[in-house]
């Protein structure tokens, strides 16, 4: 016979926590009510349609268990259509049979009714009035439609309804399922215009929580009437909608605009037709073989700058410069660098002479780089500083000189000026045009095209100078004076006059082209190979500076005088 083992004291113990949990909980469970699982067993719709158009929408929930303690129902105030448009519904004279009164907050999109069931002894009743559910189908026909059930809280077990018309149902469907999908389900019954069922009626199975039945009712218009409201919703799509009207509309303005805008400048920045070339120099024969260069018309290089491109920039001025030394009224000294790889630096040195003749602009370019008391000249290093003040007076007066010549009928910066103005008015207007188009219509597509022109005018302002006929002809020499430098053989120069004859060329092939070849020929004209420093009367270089220097020299310093020139 086995012996029984006596049981271990810890298994004892393990036994009795396990019985005593057990008990526990069946006693709090048996203490607990009972709790509702939010499902109403019944859901009676019944919905009442006006000739207006009005639904007169009522719900009775019943509850065969304890009802929650409140009911919330969400009903949908816009509903999306193809495309960007969507229908818009108006809920109004909420009532429940519920002891307390309703609660009702809308929140953009959607109105919510929040009904206190707790102490409801019987079915609880939610009503309210929806205007906007029918739709005209065509003139004769209008559509009833709407979700009678949507947006409850609670789970049903059971849908059903009737709906009372002022007329005959032509057609009648009931469609039920999640609110999000897109082919709902036909409802388990549905019934009208039958002799058991003359009005619409219908029966739908369980419903889960916030899941709908939409009723859809076919009714002769003189029947019922249409209270659809559509509105436009917003969508970048839309709002640059491509559809026939609007992409007319903005093809339509860019044709008349480009066409505007072609005749303003026709009109006003279009040159006057030239006639004959006004020859501005010529290279004068003075012996065979031999020719030198002779100005025709006292036009300075700055002014030729000026003419060709209607403005006035850093290397018209630095041509002046040059142009000036050249005439005797600077001499343009090569410093000697203070260290191996310091920067090259120039001094300025006013010269004296007449200054009588001098255009405005020239007197304006000399005031501005009079030395400091007890100095000799103005460093290049520092003309930024020193003319800083003056630039735009030596600017202004070649925009005078221009037009007191007769070249231009108004200064061309103020044309510009007020030509740029206008666009500038016109992108700003443009632009706020745009965005109230794209806020609030389909025409941004339009707007656009209000930029487009807007900014197009910002570039035609930019063209709107126009020459006179005597600046056309003007600019036609010109032409021919730029193939002439870049052609003229550079060895056709007076004998024992090669530096002082090329150097009065020097300026003008600067500002039309053609510079390095005279500079070369200037090189070419030196045939010792003693220091040249002092060779010409205008450049001055420093000790054992040499004229084939003068290419580097000449390059470096162009580009240094005309970057301080306009810095800031």
């Amino acid at each position: 016979m086995t012996a029984l083992h006596p049981t271990s004291p810890g298994r004892v113990r393990t036994a009795r926590v396990v019985v005593a949990t057990l008990l526990a909980v069946l006693l709090t469970s048996l203490a607990l009510p009972a709790h509702a699982d939010g499902r109403a067993s019944l859901v009676d719709i019944q919905v009442s349609v006006g000739r207006d158009g009005a639904l007169r929408v009522e719900q009775t929930l019943t509850f065969t268990e304890t009802p929650p303690a409140e009911v919330t129902q969400r009903v949908a105030l816009r509903q999306n259509v193809l495309g960007d448009r969507e229908h818009v519904y108006s809920v109004s004279d909420v009532t429940t049979s519920a002891g307390a009164a309703p609660q009702v907050e809308e929140s953009g999109d959607a109105l919510t009714i929040t009904v206190p069931t707790q102490d409801a002894s019987g079915p609880v009743t939610i009503g309210y009035t929806v205007r906007g559910a029918t739709f005209a189908l065509d003139e004769d026909t209008t559509q009833v439609r709407w979700r009678v059930l949507q947006g409850l809280s609670v789970s049903v077990d059971e849908v059903t309804g009737g709906v009372n018309l002022p007329g005959i149902a032509e057609d009648f469907q009931c469609l039920s399922g999640p609110p999000d999908v897109a082919n709902p389900g036909v409802c388990r019954f549905s019934a009208a215009g039958t002799e058991d069922y003359p009005q619409p009626q219908f029966a739908d199975g369980a419903r889960g929580e916030g899941e709908v039945v939409l009723l859809q009712i076919t009714i002769p218009t003189q029947a019922v009437a249409v209270t659809e409201q559509v509105e436009r919703r917003w969508t970048l799509g839309g709002a640059f909608s491509a559809d026939p009207l609007p992409l007319g509309a903005a093809l339509g303005a860019l044709l008349l605009g480009g066409l505007v805008l072609f005749a303003l400048h026709r009109r006003a920045g279009r040159d006057a037709s030239p006639g004959t070339p006004t020859r501005v120099a010529e290279f004068r024969p003075t012996g065979p073989g031999q020719s030198e260069f002779s100005l025709l018309v006292p036009v300075r290089p700055g002014q030729v700058g000026t003419v060709v491109d209607e403005r006035v920039d850093p290397i018209d001025v630095t041509a002046s410069l040059i142009d000036l030394a050249v005439r005797g009224h600077l001499r343009i000294v090569e410093l000697p660098r203070a260290e191996e790889f310091a920067r090259t630096d120039w001094l300025l040195v006013r010269r004296p002479g007449d200054e009588e003749q001098l255009a405005g602009f020239e007197r304006a370019l000399l005031t501005a780089l009079t030395p400091a008391e007890g100095r000799e000249g103005v460093l290049v290093s520092e003309i930024g500083p020193t003319i800083a003040a003056h630039i735009a007076d030596v600017q202004s007066h070649l925009y005078d000189d221009v037009v007191s010549s007769g070249w231009f009928d108004h200064r061309p910066d103020s044309t510009r000026n007020v030509w740029g103005t206008a666009g500038v008015l016109a992108l700003v207007v443009a632009v706020v045009a745009t965005g109230v188009l794209v806020a609030l219509t389909t025409f941004g597509l339009l707007g656009l095209a209000l930029v487009a022109l807007a900014l197009g005018l910002c570039f035609v302002g930019q063209e709107m100078p126009a020459r006179t006929p005597e600046g056309s002809n003007l600019l036609a020499g010109l032409s021919l004076l730029r193939s002439e430098l870049q052609t003229h053989p550079t060895t056709q120069v007076p004998a024992g006059r090669e530096l002082h004859e090329l150097s009065e060329v020097l300026p003008y092939a600067i500002v039309l082209g053609g510079r390095d070849r005279w500079i070369d020929a200037i090189v070419d004209a030196d045939e010792d190979g003693d220091a040249d420093s002092t060779d010409l009367s205008w450049y001055h270089g420093p000790d054992h500076w040499h004229l084939h220097h003068l290419p580097e020299s000449l390059k470096n310093f162009i580009s240094t005088v005309s970057g301080n020139l306009f810095a800031r």
